[in-house]
This record gives C-alpha cells, structure tokens and sequence, in this order.
C-alpha cells in the first residue's frame, strides 16, 4: 500500500508545483464558440457490406443523385451493397474563414456492416439556422475493421463510424459577434472566488489612475472595458488578458461511477470526525436433486425429490476511525486495511455523506 501512495504521489507532484493556470483555460469570451454542422450523405466503393434492400432510402439517395445526372432508374430495380447512407457530422471553429479545412465524422446511417475503404461522396454541412457552412468530401477512415462471415467472423471497434481528416472545406465564415468595446469572460465552471481573481487580476494589470476596467458581474461572468490604449489593438489586448495566472478555485467533489466501481477524489475533501464499521453478510442457498427409484417389479413411481441446503456466513465487523483534520489519503489507507473493494468504499462515501462526515459534494455518474 506504502508503494502505491508513494507512486500516486510522484504522478501528483508535477501538478502541484505547477504555476495556476491561464486565463484563457479556465474562461472563454462571450459569443467567441464553436458551431455544430450536420449533413446526409452517401458513401460509395464499399466491397458488399453496404446497406441491404430493406434501406430504402439509400436507393431513392442514389436515385436522386442519377437523376440530377442525366440518368433515371427505378429505386426498386436497385440493389446498393456498395452504398451506406451515412449522417455527416462536424464542428465549424469560431472564426472559421472560408477555404479553411476541417474535419468530419459519417456514421451509417442505415444497416450498413462497414465503411472500410468506402469514398464519401458531395455532402453538405448545414448549421441549426439551416444555412450551408461547409461542402465535405474524401476518403472514410475507420477506427475498426470487420472480417469473415456468418458465424466465422471478427469485428474490432466500430467499422461503421469512420472520419475523414481534413474532409470538409468551409464556404461560409462563421457567425461571430460585432466588435465592443466591452469584453466579457465566461467562466467554464462557475464559481464567485474564481471570478473576484480574474477581475482582481485584470484590473491590477491595465487599471490607470484609479479607474477599474473590470467587474465580476456575477459568478460566471466577467465584464471588461477595453483601455484606451487598446481601443485600436483588441486583439493584443485580448491576447494580453488571456495569458494572464489566474487561481482557479475548485469546490470539493466526490465522483463515482457504480457501473465501473470508478472514485476519483479531489485534493480538497475533508473528513469530519467519524467511525465506520464495515462487514459482509453472504447467503448461500444451494438446491440438488435425488432421483427415487422402486425396485424392478415393485409397485410405485420413480420421484425426484429437491433437497435444500442453507449456509450463511457474516464476517465480523472491521471498524476504522476518522479523526479531526483526517485528509483523503487518511481515508484509502483506512479502507485499504480493512480490505474494503472499490464497491465497497463507493457505499462508504455514500454513507459518510448522507451521516454529514464527508465536506463534499458528491456526485454519481
């Protein structure tokens, strides 16, 4: 255990004595975002494992796309074992400027069984206004492949979601908000402290003569005059701000995850005074079965008859104590000894914030 506390403490040293973090990682400008793109499209040049007839709407997708070429065919002549109607999707960087590449992720949209090796065919990316932002193109790559057939067959990941790096051009520049004067700074996780810092930072790098160009309006939001001497070069002082340390003041947290038996504490959680006692109670209910039989030529039926056996085992009760002042480290190695499971302490945290001992907020996942 003494092993494992000391290699958790050398993974956690390079983070404690790192300088605070940057303004620009913990807070973003106000309307300074990313925009979601999503399209429908097709993906050609797969070897048999397209969708089936039963999709139909990959064969009128073909149908349309011949017809705009000159070419009519009935839909229901078509067999598309070489096509996957895939959902196109992207995201548009704030900013982005037409002639700028991004990249893209299809996912089958139908039943198609793999994307390897497919081309995705002319698809547009359309934003939530329904304008057209980007024209995307290229060749899938999977994460995953599948091989063989029927019941001799070998899947790895997920050969129906693939990407294409660099695979959409933007044609239309992103919204993005007027010129101000006035700057604002979003907060990524709330938080009044964290908030008082960064104004209490800006304003004693810029602030002449007394005037304050800064304010916390609120605990996610912090609003910024732009100094004369910046109001022909924002975007200096912009990048002048967002370099600025800032202390970031994090609330203590408790994370579990029941379905992996996952807990990921943070350093600031304390532990109330408290005593924990810990046990199991197993039961064991076995059930077998004797077959009776009558002699040859004896009258009576041949019974089976269940025979029930019962076993209950309790473990004797294994109690630790918590002092005033105990830290999370104090608290695994106490687990630790009494031979408590990731489970096991998961329910303990759990109980220790319901009795009011643990200074945390606990969250389940």
């Amino acid at each position: 255990m003494q092993r494992v506390l000391y290699f958790l403490n050398l993974l956690l040293l390079p983070y404690a004595v790192e300088s605070a973090p940057r303004l620009k990682e913990i807070a973003t400008i106000e309307g300074v975002r990313e925009n979601q793109l999503i399209g429908y499209g097709l993906v050609v040049g797969l070897a048999g494992t397209g969708d089936k007839k039963q999709t139909v709407f990959s064969a009128q997708s073909v149908t349309n796309m011949l017809e705009r070429m000159g070419i009519t065919v009935n839909p229901a002549a078509l067999q598309v074992k070489n096509v996957a109607a895939v959902i196109v999707t992207s995201t548009l960087p704030a900013y982005g400027q037409p002639g700028t590449r991004i990249d893209i992720t299809a996912s089958a949209l139908g039943d198609a069984a793999n994307l390897q090796g497919g081309q995705l065919l002319m698809t547009s990316l359309r934003a939530a206004d329904g304008q057209t932002y980007a024209v995307a193109q290229g060749a899938v790559v999977t994460g995953g492949f599948a091989a063989g057939r029927a019941g001799n067959s070998q899947t790895v990941n997920h050969p129906t979601v693939g990407r294409v790096p660099n695979g959409a051009i933007v044609e239309r520049a992103a919204p993005t908000p007027p010129a101000n004067p006035r700057i604002r700074w979003q907060l990524r996780q709330a938080d009044f402290t964290t908030a008082a810092r960064i104004a209490e930072a800006i304003n004693k790098k810029f602030s002449r003569d007394g005037a304050l160009v800064a304010k916390a309006e609120n605990s996610a939001t912090i609003a910024v005059d732009t100094p004369p001497l910046y109001l022909a070069k924002q975007v200096e002082f912009i990048s002048e701000m967002e370099n600025l340390t800032v202390e970031a003041d994090i609330r203590a947290r408790v994370v579990l995850n029941e379905r992996t038996g996952t807990i990921v504490l943070g350093k600031e959680v304390t532990i109330s005074p408290a005593t924990i006692m810990h046990g199991n109670l197993s039961v064991e209910v076995q059930t077998s079965y004797n077959v009776s039989q009558p002699n040859p030529l004896a009258t009576g039926n041949t019974a089976v008859t269940p025979e029930v056996k019962l076993e209950a085992k309790e473990e004797k009760a294994r109690n630790i104590v918590l002092k005033q002042g105990a830290t999370v480290e104090d608290l695994v190695r106490a687990l630790k000894t009494i031979g408590s499971t990731p489970r096991d302490i998961i329910a303990i945290l759990q109980n220790l914030k319901a009795a009011g001992a643990i200074n945390a907020e606990l969250e389940t996942i």
